[in-house]
């Protein structure tokens, strides 16, 4: 370790590269869901500490999620230009570092969780589980992606255990419709990578899919907004919800014509601009429940 990377300010700035500070669209794509399932479970504004818990909880568990994940895959991005760089696999940041890193931003989103109820508490170790899990999910999972739609989803089901102390048939149809979005975006992300994932035997669902990738992202964004539109239909929502679902289509089909073409360029915009889909829906059902 250099001189210059000992100092405090530079740790930090390190530590911040480490969970992708500069880079908030990873966690507004765990975000946007969260927030819409704790609107419907509150049948309209949670409360400040609700809302609280859980935007801060996100950001602190995709978090952790970055620095288990830059330890798990230190080896392979070290051969994938785009995170060849990273702190962990440059060696900028050690492995006992990172993880320790890791595990005090899930003990202050563990912290968060200890102030809504036992059955929040409770599913807050599968989310752990999930996020742990996932990074190994790569070495084994034809469609590793769907690992990640789990664990990006499960802020779901905890907003309606913390609000309503039940996890209800609508909240598993929300995480289900919301794995589908995840497989979305996630393979358009495999498939910025597709020919350095080739080389080092990383599976992901972009491999998997080969010729079929753009039409089946074109397929999981309509099954996520027609789930995720018929049980907001079912829960009571209207037309300004409807209105959202709109948008969020309408961003869909312009990712088609950024991914057609399958250009890096085009694939990794397409997955940067996702979180502007989550939050079309968001603010549907925010207008609708809001304006009634």
């Amino acid at each position: 370790m250099n001189a210059t990377a000992s100092r405090p300010a530079d740790r930090l700035a390190l530590y911040l590269d480490l969970i992708r500070w500069s880079r908030p669209a990873g966690w507004l794509l765990l975000l946007w869901p969260t927030l819409t399932a704790l609107w419907l479970a509150a049948n309209g504004f949670p409360g400040l500490h609700l809302l609280a818990v859980f935007t801060l909880g996100t950001i602190l568990m995709r978090s952790a999620g970055c620095c288990i994940n830059d330890v798990a895959d230190r080896d392979f991005d070290r051969h994938v230009k785009r995170t060849a760089q990273r702190p962990v696999t440059s060696g900028a940041v050690s492995v006992k570092e990172a993880l320790a890193v890791g595990a005090a931003l899930a003990l202050v989103a563990f912290a968060l969780v200890l102030t809504t109820n036992a059955l929040a508490i409770a599913w807050s170790f599968g989310a752990l589980a999930v996020t742990l899990v996932y990074p190994y999910a790569k070495r084994f999972v034809s469609m590793p992606q769907a690992v990640l739609g789990v664990a990006f989803s499960f802020g779901i089901p905890m907003a309606f255990a913390a609000t309503r102390g039940e996890i209800p048939p609508l909240a598993w149809g929300l995480l289900l419709g919301n794995l589908f979005w995840v497989l979305a975006y996630d393979t358009e992300y495999a498939m910025v990578d597709r020919d350095d994932d080739l080389k080092i035997g990383m599976k992901t669902s972009a491999i998997t899919l080969g010729r079929w990738d753009v039409a089946a992202i074109m397929a999981f964004y309509a099954v996520y907004l027609a789930v995720w539109t018929w049980l907001g239909l079912q829960a009571g929502l209207g037309a300004l919800f409807l209105a959202g679902i709109a948008v969020a289509a309408a961003q869909a089909l312009w990712h088609w014509t950024l991914i057609r073409d399958r250009s890096r360029d085009g694939c990794f915009r397409a997955f940067r601009e996702n979180h502007w889909v989550g939050a079309a829906v968001f603010a549907g059902a925010l207008l609708d429940y809001a304006l009634r």
